[in-house]
């Protein structure tokens, strides 16, 4: 059996592919493997625990920075570090439930749901390359963005013992789609490439510097580096993977080799779906880790997916959320658990966290679940 580890020590020992002294476990650390904010203060009630602040790590998502308590009790093995917000082009409201982010897109919270919806794309319908060109865009360098992050890398560092993963900007396919609206994004593609590609490359670069700006300030404190843009949807790639190579992949290759540039962190990507075709671009692009295998999407088998590329990167998440954590048993979750480990933590490769941030309708009960379940069933050298 292996030596204790630290939280840290676990967690990079697994994403090299090697077998730590437990499958390590994530709550939180990123803005897609997290916990609604509706469902985090019923976890803190679960526990117990009087207080507490709700901080959202997306606004849209709602997803928040987990209570330190609960990531304490369960024994997690990861924290977030999350940039700030612009100080400059603060979110906008526009009424009770609408508001418009640093983009200038708007979105809008319809009675009785849990999250925002898209309702104005400012670049949709006729425009060209100038208008482009000419957008207000955010300024990078904003200083909101990164007030405090030194500062709160050296506290997560000092006082956690666990692997820090930096929440760097997304890429650009979903800002492209909320600036242009689905439609004539889609459409772009086929009839307008250059202008797709000239809004990409804008969004690109903008996000760029503010991961560049980022680095430059606590890569020394940073084990990990998030970054997602979705590629993927529930029944197959979200374009063919000709369409990516030709007018995605060149944008995502210029920001994994900048970031691989100027850190030895690893390189961790959040894509939903099924983007099983995509994998050897990733592997080709310098992505260490894959998140968040999302297990009912089409060729997302994770069995298949540890096979063919278990030994070039590494697995997160897994645990299905869109039946079992919602629906199932305590037995059913811990089924689950076990399933995933077996599937995908042989040999290291792999951390255990749901299928993408953690919704209201699931029982704390199943949350808890999971993660002492994970603890105690992930021990090496795991069962057979």
């Amino acid at each position: 059996m292996a030596a204790q580890m630290t939280h840290r020590e676990r967690v990079l020992t697994a994403l090299a592919h090697k077998e730590p002294d437990r499958v390590p476990i994530d709550l939180g650390s990123t803005r897609d493997s997290s916990v609604h904010v509706d469902g985090h203060a019923r976890l803190r009630q679960h526990f117990g625990l009087a207080g507490g602040e709700d901080i959202l790590t997306d606004r849209m998502m709602r997803p928040v920075v987990v209570d330190e308590r609960i990531l304490r009790r369960l024994d997690v093995d990861t924290r977030g570090l999350f940039l700030g917000g612009p100080e400059n082009s603060r979110d906008t409201m526009l009424g009770p439930t609408r508001w418009r982010d640093e983009w200038g897109v708007e979105r809008e919270m319809p009675l009785g749901s849990l999250y925002y919806d898209l309702v104005r794309s400012p670049l949709a319908g006729e425009v060209t390359i100038q208008d482009i060109v000419n957008y207000p865009w955010p300024d990078p360098e904003d200083p909101g963005r990164y007030r405090g992050l030194v500062e709160r890398a050296k506290e997560l560092r000092a006082n956690t013992g666990c692997a820090i993963v930096l929440n760097s900007a997304s890429g650009f396919v979903h800002v492209s789609q909320y600036l242009r609206g689905f439609q004539d994004w889609f459409t772009d593609l086929l009839l307008d490439p250059n202008l797709a590609v000239a809004l990409m490359d804008a969004i690109c670069e903008i996000n760029m510097a503010i991961a560049t700006k980022a680095l430059s300030l606590v890569r020394d404190y940073v084990d990990i580096v998030l970054t997602g843009d979705d590629v993927g949807h529930q029944n197959g790639p979200l374009v063919s993977p000709e369409l990516y190579r030709k007018l995605i992949k060149p944008g995502h290759k210029r920001y994994f080799d900048m970031v691989n540039s100027l850190t030895d962190a690893k390189v961790l990507y959040h894509s939903c779906g099924d983007v099983y075709p995509f994998i050897p671009d990733f592997i080709e692009m310098g992505i260490d880790v894959l998140n968040p295998i999302q297990v009912s999407a089409a060729e997302m088998d994770p069995a298949r997916l540890k096979k063919e590329y278990g030994d070039e990167m590494a697995f997160w998440g897994g645990v299905d959320s869109f039946r079992v954590l919602p629906f199932g048993t305590v037995e059913d979750v811990q089924r689950e658990v076990e399933l995933r480990i077996q599937q995908m933590a042989h040999g290291g490769g792999y951390i255990v966290n749901a299928v993408h941030n953690i919704q209201p309708d699931v029982p704390s009960e199943n949350i808890v679940a999971m993660f002492d379940h994970a603890r105690e069933y992930g021990r090496y050298p795991l069962p057979r």
